[in-house]
């Protein structure tokens, strides 16, 4: 189980292949809440997207990894309204 508090500001979160997927700006509810830096490209650039905590699968040395490859944990993504990036 996957304790919230352990996810800190500015953490890497990372796919199970260790492919970048985001930086932690903070943890809303169950959801992480990425950086806009993070955002992507097009209409999605430039606004927080949101991973949910139910992908996490461990916090191990201030990196948050993932269950799921990078790839496929960018298409989890949601924006700040709970709607699918993709």
């Amino acid at each position: 189980m996957i304790n919230a508090r352990d996810i800190k500001e500015h953490a890497e979160v990372i796919g199970a292949d260790g492919a970048h997927v985001g930086t932690v700006d903070r943890v809303e509810g169950s959801r992480i809440k990425l950086t806009k830096k993070d955002s992507g490209e097009g209409g999605h650039e430039g606004h927080h997207h949101f991973i949910s905590l139910g992908l996490v699968a461990e916090i191990e040395g201030g990196i948050v990894r993932l269950s799921a490859n990078g790839d496929a944990a960018v298409m989890f993504e949601e924006e700040e309204n709970g709607k699918s990036v993709h």
